[in-house]
């Protein structure tokens, strides 16, 4: 254990934002400053066991430096164990913040929140700023009060979504309640409410999926806690009356009769309400439930004619050759009410899947943008990021269900190593590309004037072929390379006419710029200045990134116009000197996607082959690091086509 005057040398370099003088250290610890040098020392030797070091800055003093993250806040946990739960990084202060201040009615001081974490008020108040950030799309303000400190205010309903999202831990895509410190009520009191809603959920023969199930039982559970604080929500008359016609309504009076006689707690009419606005909003018809029936005798009219209308703008827009899919529809159309009853209360379901569906989804992701356009188009409700995020994953199902409809490309083998060669080399190809791939047969190079292309789409030869073919040819060694199977998938993945997309004039490197309104207006700009897009462009960025973020993780951002702007398809990158960021992501390479407008091509090789290179972590080192334009296109590998 640190004794007194170490831990408080530790906690002064914990919470400095630069480097501190001994002489400061001295002020403040109230020792001279060889003292200081001596307990420098001792503590150096201390931490360095623990993953972390002190570095003496020359002119400037000492600063803390954490070399590996988790044995330090370990032993740093060990050391302060009336604060087992103390933040340490930037990211967790903000959320123990943001824990802290919806979970306390009263007002906190400053002081106290600068002692509580070891970090000094200067320090507070620049994460108090995030946290203000946080707090905003739920119209909660930070109240403050002189003398008192400063507390949360807005309405309940938005103040209970807020803790929804930040008391519970969305770390893991499927939370187990029972097992996770939620912060919210002990464990014996969720379970009640769990057995509640699966008792009646089971009388009734709601469907409820697991996120649905989950999201209901956090919702309950806070208001609980709420109620027991005398905190209620507060409906419209008319709201209310609409939603006591409803039979959610029945189902939620049954719930909180089982919870108030086991939990000691009186729910309020308003409150059964709130449940039952719950209910409307995570039931859903399983897709068992219509098979075989007619879709339009299970789904109302309007919300039938939004769903086609969706998959309208969508085609006209990403051309993804979905609009005869019938299970999108199906599935699309039974998503589409519970998810506009949520959105008309004001719900926000959560989304632990939608960083990652983001990243790995973005062409699907695009999809759930339009739809959540068409959706406030026609019926004027915005819909909410997690909400996009489900949306796309019914358009990822039909993008994937879409690619095993396509017909297999046909290849010709031509080999100078004779008949054994050759047929080695067909079922090498067979057994790795399957049905994705048909090998029309085998020729000798000087057969190669009596062959009709017109059935094939390439050839794949272990010789140089010099003579100019009407099909791509494809190089490839005898005994199969990883490199050659790669050219192969490249060419059964790509359609028609291969377009390259970046252009040497559009490549801005190592930018001195410090904010994401900075990126996107710098590489709009020169867009423009390019005679490729008209003013409207940047706003059109913005007003997409408004709806969504589009920074993706590993230090790279995807930004583009809610509307196409250009003429051709194409990318505007650039790399920073240093992170910036980008709702709260860091981001460090920028690839700005315009798309033609009206597009007819098949995009979703682009989308792939650009996600792919991003979320590489080795290419994205590499395109940081890059100086020219031949660095640039070496990482994407290939030559680009003017």
């Amino acid at each position: 254990m640190l004794h007194g005057r170490l831990r408080e040398l530790l906690r002064l370099l914990l919470a400095a934002e630069s480097p501190v003088t001994s002489s400061v250290i001295a002020a403040n610890v109230k020792v001279t400053t060889r003292t200081v040098r001596n307990d420098i020392k001792e503590l150096q030797t201390i931490l360095e066991k623990h993953g972390a070091s002190i570095q003496s800055v020359r002119g400037s003093g000492y600063k803390l430096s954490i070399r590996d993250e988790q044995p330090f806040k370990n032993w740093l946990q060990d050391n302060f164990q009336q604060n087992s739960g103390l933040p340490i990084f930037p990211d967790e202060r903000i959320n123990y913040l943001m824990k802290r201040l919806l979970l306390t009615d009263g007002f906190l001081k400053l002081d106290d929140l600068a002692e509580e974490l070891f970090i000094s008020k200067s320090t507070l108040q620049s994460d108090i700023k995030e946290v203000k950030k946080r707090l905003h799309p739920y119209d909660i303000i930070l109240e403050t009060r002189p003398n008192y400190g400063f507390k949360l205010r807005g309405e309940e309903v938005r103040r209970r979504y807020c803790m929804a999202e930040y008391l519970v831990d969305d770390r893991e895509p499927e939370p187990d309640l029972l097992n996770e410190k939620a912060d919210i009520l002990p464990k014996d009191d969720i379970h009640v409410i769990r057995t509640a809603i699966l008792k009646q959920i089971r009388n009734e023969q709601i469907p409820l999926s697991f996120f649905g199930l989950n999201n209901l039982i956090i919702h309950i559970a806070i208001a609980c806690k709420r109620i027991r604080t005398e905190n209620y929500v507060s409906l419209f008359p008319e709201d209310l009356q609409d939603i006591k016609l409803e039979k959610e309504y029945k189902s939620a009076e049954a719930i909180v009769k089982e919870l108030e006689s086991a939990l000691s707690v009186t729910f309020p009419e308003h409150e059964t309400a709130y449940i039952a606005i719950h209910l409307l909003g995570t039931k859903r018809m399983t897709q068992s439930q219509v098979e075989g029936k007619e879709l339009t005798g299970l789904i109302d009219p309007q919300t039938s004619q939004l769903t086609e209308a969706m998959i309208e703008a969508i085609e006209r827009e990403l051309e993804l050759g979905i609009t005869e899919d019938r299970e999108l529809k199906t599935g699309l159309a039974l998503h589409v009410k519970p998810a506009i009853n949520r959105n008309r209360y004001g719900m926000n379901l959560r989304n632990p899947m939608l960083a990652a569906i983001k990243e790995n989804y973005p062409l699907a992701f695009e999809a759930g943008v339009i739809a959540g356009m068409v959706i406030k188009e026609q019926t004027g409700i915005e819909i909410h990021e997690n909400e996009i995020g489900y949306l796309a994953l019914h358009f990822g199902a039909a993008i994937e269900r879409r690619k095993t409809e396509r017909p297999p490309k046909r290849c010709m083998i031509v080999c100078a190593s004779g008949a054994g060669s050759a047929q080695l080399l067909r079922e090498k190809l067979r057994s790795h590309f399957g049905k994705r791939l048909e090998i029309v047969g085998t020729a000798e190079y000087y057969s190669l004037d009596q062959l009709a292309f017109d059935s094939i789409d390439f050839v794949v030869s272990t010789v140089p072929i010099k003579k100019e073919l009407p099909v791509p040819v494809l190089k490839v060694n005898t005994i199969l390379g990883g490199g050659d199977y790669t050219k192969i998938d490249s060419m059964l993945e790509e359609k028609g006419e291969q377009t390259h997309f970046l252009k040497p004039e559009l490549v801005f490197l190592q930018q001195d710029l410090e904010t994401k309104e900075d990126v996107i207006r710098f590489l709009g700009q020169k867009v423009v200045d390019s005679g490729l897009a008209g003013p409207s462009l940047i706003d059109s960025i913005f007003e997409r990134e408004a709806i969504s973020p589009t920074s993706f993780g590993n230090l790279t951002a995807i930004p583009h116009p809610l509307i196409p702007q250009t003429n051709t398809t194409f990318w505007a990158v650039c790399t920073l000197k240093k992170p910036i960021d980008w709702a709260n992501k860091r981001v460090q390479f920028v690839c700005l996607l315009c798309v033609e407008k009206e597009n007819k091509a098949d995009l979703q090789h682009m989308y792939k082959r650009l996600g792919g290179i991003l979320d590489d972590q080795a290419a994205v080192s590499r395109l940081l690091k890059g100086k020219t334009y031949q660095d640039i296109i070496r990482v994407f590998g290939r030559k680009t086509i003017r």
